[in-house]
């Protein structure tokens, strides 16, 4: 598997914690891992003790070489080095005394380190004994300003409240993680400040705020606010882990079931005389995925509520506000599609309607509530991602693996899917899928698209009086991410996207820098109160590969 950024995510500023803290795995930790995991520790720790036992009980009943070795250490004084002993001789060795005639006598050699040796005059490093060394400057009385590592820890790590933090899903050799990112956008610094380690192959983000309940929290209590991401991956697990905990070795929370699913466990294949890629799909559920996690979103309204799309053609709700017991899950489940649902997103303004869109090609928009009564429209293509309008309650976008980005509205879709159902406007967007797709929250009419043709798009749409938008492309640009998987505008800077893809890159394109950009949207973001900074450079933020640098002063070296 080759190096990639499959998505990423926004954080907006403000919501981090000023000083993250760090994991403490104690006991009522631990207990909750267990409890989460749905494993038997208690049976682990026996079956240690078993054959820590048993390897004790080998040593013991050793005989014939192995007990010879256990007693070679009781007789070493026994033994005689042959070396030594040939060196003796028999008798006292005689050493004969210098005779009174010797010509070194006179030197008195036997009495040189007897004489008294005077201290005073002995140059400059006469008065050395005076000096005094301290180990730790902390000892030293001269030293005034201390050294305090902690103080350099902890101000290396803190967030401030102008930073954005940014989460990617990152897999490089295999290995599969969350990396969370510091921008600071005065200073355009961009820097890795944590990571956590995933069980399987990420696919999808969401940010959300809500405290997840756990077997150990009290849900009687009334909600706080926090900062929590939501992975989705080729497991069918979900799982939520705290951005303001560093170092952590087990999510918040799990939703679903691994003790059922046991995704970890590979499912065979035939009667197992050739070897298939193809696998066996294993029983659904309505409590719990049993195939990878698509896509998630969360719901802003209902806060304890997130929504969920899986390979295994379903989309579930699951309440983040009560803990995940035996026989319990996601507390919907909708079979409104035939094949794999790649994404799902909730309308902000109606917020118990959700829109999905599968490789079925269709997109579906229901009612939670009634999933019986939704509405849809047959697509040319598999889908590729999709959101809703911030801007009009009932448009949404959706991009196709054909190049092509639609705009619908939902109040003119059939109920029946065999009945046509034209879009508002058609784009062709990209050479390829269009694999990202994002509408600007602080901009009314500005999208982005990002395609495997290495480009990422920005759009102008301008509602005509006519009633047809008019669309126009405002700035392309190759952002060196390679095919781009993911590209998402900033919450607090309208210009500002964010894009990553093949190449494990993540950059930061202030769009802002190009005239042309600020020309065409001089309008909107006066009108929206926004004041885009003069900038230097080109606009492009990255992290700074040692690798790459040492690739580019070799090639200058050429």
């Amino acid at each position: 598997m080759s190096n990639l950024i499959s998505c990423v995510s926004w954080v907006k500023r403000g919501v981090s914690a000023h000083q993250p803290s760090k994991y403490v795995l104690d006991e009522k930790e631990l207990e909750r891992v267990s409890a989460l995991a749905r494993i038997e520790l208690e049976d682990a720790r026996i079956e240690i003790e078993r054959a820590h036992n048993a390897a004790k009980s080998m040593g013991k009943g050793a005989e014939g070489a192995e007990a010879d070795d256990a007693g070679e250490d009781d007789d070493e004084d026994a033994w005689v080095d042959e070396e030594d002993a040939s060196m003796e001789v028999d008798g006292d060795v005689q050493v004969d005394a210098p005779a009174k005639g010797d010509d070194l006598a006179q030197y008195k050699l036997d009495e040189y380190d007897e004489d008294d040796v005077k201290e005073d005059g002995m140059g400059p490093f006469s008065n050395i004994k005076g000096l005094t060394f301290y180990r730790d400057n902390q000892d030293d009385p001269y030293i005034t300003l201390k050294e305090d590592a902690e103080d350099d820890e902890r101000s290396e790590l803190e967030i401030l409240p102008t930073d954005n933090l940014l989460v990617t899903a990152k897999t490089e050799d295999d290995i599969s993680q969350l990396e969370i990112y510091v921008y600071d956008e005065s200073q355009d610094n961009l820097y890795v400040h944590h990571d956590f380690m995933l069980p399987n192959f990420p696919l999808c983000l969401e940010w959300l705020d809500f405290p997840p309940a756990s077997s150990e929290m009290q849900t009687d209590t009334p909600p706080k606010f926090g900062n929590y991401i939501a992975v989705g991956t080729l497991d069918p697990e979900i799982e939520i882990w705290s951005l303001d905990v560093m170092e952590s070795m087990y999510p918040d929370m799990i939703l679903g079931r691994p003790d059922k699913t046991a995704a970890h466990v590979p499912v065979p294949a035939g009667t197992g005389k050739k070897k298939r890629k193809k696998t066996k799909h294993r029983p659904s559920s309505d409590t719990y995925h049993v195939d990878a996690v698509l896509g998630l979103s969360w719901n802003h309204t209902h806060r304890h509520m997130l929504a969920s799309a899986s390979a295994d053609r379903t989309v579930k709700l699951w309440d983040l506000s009560r803990p995940i017991v035996d026989g319990e899950g996601a507390i919907r489940s909708f079979g409104v599609h035939k094949d794999k649902v790649q994404a799902v997103q909730w309308n902000e303004k109606e917020p118990t309607v959700l829109l999905s869109g599968s490789y079925d090609r269709t997109v579906r928009v229901f009612d939670s509530r009634a999933p019986d009564t939704g509405v849809g429209a047959v697509l040319g293509a598999d889908v590729e991602a999709l959101r809703w309008d911030p801007w009009e309650t009932h448009a949404f976008y959706v991009s196709l693996e054909n190049g092509l980005v639609l705009n619908f509205d939902a109040r003119a879709l059939p109920t029946d899917m065999k009945s046509p159902s034209p879009a508002r406007f058609t784009l062709s967007a990209h050479d390829g899928a269009v694999s990202a797709l994002d509408v600007s929250p602080l901009l009314r009419g500005c999208i982005c698209t990002g395609g495997t043709d290495k480009l990422v798009k920005v759009w102008n749409v301008d509602q005509t009086a006519g009633g047809k938008p008019a669309v126009s492309m405002v700035a392309s640009r190759d952002m060196e991410v390679g095919k781009v998987f993911s590209a998402v505008f900033s919450p607090d800077d309208p210009l500002t996207i964010a894009a990553a893809g093949s190449k494990a890159k993540l950059q930061i394109w202030d769009v802002g820098t190009n005239s042309g950009a600020r020309r065409a949207f001089a309008s909107k973001l006066s009108e929206a109160g926004r004041v885009l900074k003069e900038k230097e450079g080109g606009g492009l933020v990255g992290l700074v590969n040692d690798d790459e640098t040492s690739e580019d002063e070799g090639d200058e070296d050429d």
